[in-house]
């Protein structure tokens, strides 16, 4: 309970004051989670896999909520929703409990639409890394599959977003207008 109050105090701490960053969640969730933690079990492993795909799916849906289907997240979105699905047999074949998707609560949102690519490429970065120190572990051939895919796709989302940053960097934007954005949500800051 007081780690939840603390990051909600956080959160709003950074809202108002206007400091960038991206995810004032705990650092147990997600790709995050799966960078403080470095030794895993396979059910911790599953879980910062699946988190990590909530929280992906999440901020894809504020974005095309917010600004209609924009690529290249019109198109990642459907790949997360099949990488959450290619995740949920998994858990029932190793009996360990789904966790909830609260994603849309641990997301924070960039200053500027000049922001977005660089955050999702910053994102899928953190996706590949926690996929790489998964397959470094002695894994059951079904998992190791599941995770060799997931992060083939996060590497294919990885050259879209670094497409999408180079052709909309420096000060113009494909939204037309200033940079100045409504609201994003991502997971990881930027640098």
């Amino acid at each position: 309970m007081r780690k939840m109050l603390f990051s909600s105090g956080l959160a709003l701490i950074i809202a108002i004051s206007g400091i960038s960053i991206s995810h004032a969640s705990p650092a147990d969730f997600g790709a995050a989670g799966a960078e403080a933690d470095q030794e895993y079990t396979l059910e911790e492993m599953l879980q910062y896999a699946i988190e990590d795909e909530f929280l992906a799916q999440a901020e894809y849906e504020i974005i095309i909520e917010e600004y209609g289907l924009i690529r290249p997240f019109s198109n990642v979105i459907r790949a997360e929703g099949r990488h959450i699905s290619a995740l949920l047999p998994l858990f029932e074949e190793y009996d360990y409990e789904i966790p909830s998707n609260d994603a849309k609560e641990r997301t924070v949102i960039p200053d500027s639409l000049e922001e977005i690519f660089s955050v999702g490429v910053e994102a899928e970065i953190k996706n590949i890394e926690m996929y790489k120190s998964f397959l470094e572990e002695e894994l059951p051939d079904d998992v190791r599959r599941v995770f060799e895919n997931l992060m083939r796709a996060s590497e294919s989302h990885l050259k879209a977003f670094e497409r999408s940053e180079a052709r909309n960097t420096g000060g113009s934007n494909m939204f037309g207008g200033n940079s100045q954005s409504k609201g994003f949500a991502f997971r990881y800051g930027t640098k």
